[in-house]
């Protein structure tokens, strides 16, 4: 069946059109790339549910239009080199479409992703940031660039290190204060970092320097 004779649903399910919450430019703040310019591709749709998380919106995907991704591809070459996929849960859909179409246009392709469904798609940069309702798949800790914990409690220190023993020896490991916590917490990731210094602390510059 060709694309033309598929409903808007089923061109969802292929990859074809995604929910798209908001796509904008601007500089990344977190993790290995942090600083960098980077236009961000924001996908709705997610069920790992996350009390912390700071877009519950983006979980509904039916709260958000089906955008083809030709139209998100062309937008995003408008703009930068470096795309960023993030969510929602991105892998919650087939980005094999999405990213072959954005690396037609010879665009670098960077994810954040809690690893929780099989991986579809071709990435520059895989940042993997697990959740502790629902756990990676193997496959993400194999191809994982970058793996991002965020600390919420004294506990997720010794939970990120059993993260951080399923990925390869060359992945970049970061500690992140959740935002609401990070006063308390930053003492305590700044000493841990210290003792252990395999990790690195990354900040959400974004949200202190105010941009998206």
């Amino acid at each position: 069946m060709g694309e033309d004779n598929l409903n808007i649903d089923e061109k969802v399910n292929a990859g074809l059109y995604l929910p798209l919450m908001e796509e904008f430019y601007t500089i990344q703040g977190e993790g290995f790339h942090s600083g960098k310019a980077a236009y961000f591709i924001r996908i709705g749709g997610c069920d790992v549910g996350c009390h912390w998380c700071d877009v519950k919106e983006s979980w509904n995907p039916n709260l958000h239009p089906a955008v083809s991704i030709d139209q998100v591809a062309d937008n995003a070459a408008k703009y930068s080199k470096t795309i960023v996929i993030t969510g929602g849960e991105p892998l919650t859909w087939n980005m094999a479409p999405l990213t072959q179409s954005l690396k037609d246009k010879g665009l670098t392709i960077h994810i954040e992703t809690s690893g929780a469904y099989p991986v579809t798609g071709h990435w520059d940069w895989f940042c993997l940031s697990p959740k502790k309702t629902k756990p990676p798949v193997e496959e993400a800790y194999k191809i994982a660039h970058e793996l991002k914990v965020i600390i919420f409690n004294k506990h997720d220190f010794k939970w990120a290190e059993e993260h951080a023993a399923k990925v390869g020896k060359d992945c970049k490991l970061f500690l992140q204060p959740e935002w609401s916590r990070r006063e308390e917490m930053m003492p305590f990731i700044s000493d841990y970092v210290m003792q252990h210094p395999e990790w690195q602390i990354s900040l959400q510059m974004h949200k202190y320097i105010g941009i998206p």
